[in-house]
């Protein structure tokens, strides 16, 4: 079977489609399910409330000492209420609306000192657009923009860990790395861009999720974990993304002549069909708490509470019973069952579902037209490396040199 795919993990699998292995008796060590099949795995995670967030470390989050859980790792109704109010910042029409200027003057201005240079280093560039965008939408806008980059990207300099296991298969010496690692970076971030953000925002409330935040009476340590939860969600995906797409329609000419030549709606097409290619976040855990059924053509399955469940996205977006023929094709506008999300798993499903999905194409679509416009040439392919803390890639030094320095961005104006 031809592939497209860039990102590929040595060791992954895309069979069996529904795989279940036994803890075998192992104190400490969950029972793992691994879904490859895109119905099982959707099953799981729309089992409403019977599962909880297991990924992204979630089961070593503290729980007592905040009232108000992350967005990320909460569960249940609290859950759906977080969900259900912050989804007004979020929204499609709202992104459209309130959002887009704000982006093209940034990507306008980094892609201006992009030319003038003669290059850059694309994922240094993603990094600074992805984490003012970000910025303004929480709220986060009483800062440096590339020290707090610095700050967020900090928090991912985390040891290894093995999620199978209760501990985390981590020693002492690691655990106390992670808090160092971990809580560091957290105390620069609120002394230096969350704590002036939230006097800001009572003296002058806005719509940000900060305000928002305030409003419901979060306490200070809960408006800093939503920040760190947002800061790097919205910064680090998107980031990632950003710099395959490039990386993708570089290398394909018809591609990307294409992608400029097409309205919005075709432009997104194409960028979910390389999202769904190339999912940044690979593996979405969660613990099942009731008995789950899941299914895939005549064939289930009982999760039993207490097991762990991998949902396995990569292979699930390129599960052939769903997506068609030539799976690991990039195919734009390729037809997919009713009800399937055009970039398949790759923001979630089900109560965990990324609400940030229009965002992070609308403001990865809006950086690329410009950037492409100004036909950049690859002067060095990046470096593909794997975080274990997203269970997904990271894509360094994709630099890219322009013709001759220029002034402007004039071949990339335009909304």
């Amino acid at each position: 079977m031809s592939s497209r795919r860039r990102a590929v993990k040595s060791g992954e699998r895309d069979t069996p489609r529904v795989e279940r292995v036994d803890a075998g008796g192992r104190e400490g060590v969950s029972t793992v399910w691994r879904l490859r099949s895109l119905a099982a795995g959707r099953d799981l995670l729309r089992a409403r409330h019977a599962t909880t967030q297991a990924g992204f470390t979630a089961e070593a989050i503290p729980r007592g000492r905040l009232k108000h859980h992350p967005i990320l790792v909460s569960d249940g109704p609290q859950h759906d209420d977080q969900r259900r109010k912050v989804a007004r910042f979020l929204a499609p029409n709202v992104v459209q609306e309130r959002y887009t200027a704000s982006m093209q003057a940034c990507a306008d201005r980094l892609l201006g000192e992009a030319v003038t240079a003669g290059r850059c280093r694309l994922d240094e560039l993603a990094l600074l657009y992805t984490v003012e965008v970000t910025a303004q939408v929480v709220g986060l806008t009483e800062s440096s923009v590339p020290r707090m980059a610095r700050r967020l990207v900090s928090f991912f300099n985390q040891p290894p860990f093995d999620i199978t296991r209760a501990d985390l298969g981590r020693t002492p010496r690691q655990w106390a790395r992670a808090a160092v690692n971990g809580l560091l970076p957290i105390g620069r971030f609120h002394l230096a861009d969350v704590r002036p953000a939230i006097r800001a925002r009572r003296r002058n409330p806005r719509h940000d999720i900060i305000s928002h935040l305030i409003a419901e009476g979060y306490s200070t340590p809960s408006i800093l974990v939503e920040c760190v939860t947002y800061g790097t969600a919205g910064m680090v995906t998107t980031r990632e993304f950003i710099t395959m797409a490039a990386w993708h329609l570089l290398r394909d000419e018809p591609l990307l002549e294409r992608y400029l030549a097409a309205g919005e709606d075709e432009r997104l097409a194409i960028l979910h069909e390389i999202i769904r290619l190339e999912p940044v976040v690979g593996h979405l855990y969660r613990r099942a708490q009731q008995e789950v059924s899941v299914g895939d053509g005549d064939e289930s399955w009982t999760v039993e509470p207490g097991d762990l469940v991998d949902v396995c996205v990569g292979a699930a977006n390129a599960d052939p019973r769903a997506v068609g023929e030539r799976p690991l094709e990039l195919c734009p506008g390729r037809e997919l069952p009713a009800g399937v999300n055009p970039a398949v798993l790759s923001f979630g499903d089900g109560e965990h579902k990324c609400p940030g999905q229009p965002l992070a194409m609308l403001e990865s679509d809006v950086l690329l037209r410009r950037l492409l416009a100004l036909r950049p040439r690859i002067a060095r392919e990046p470096e593909l490396g794997w975080d274990h803390l997203i269970e997904g890639y990271w894509l360094r030094g994709l630099e890219l040199s322009f013709d001759e320095p220029r002034s402007g961005v004039a071949a990339a104006e335009g909304p």
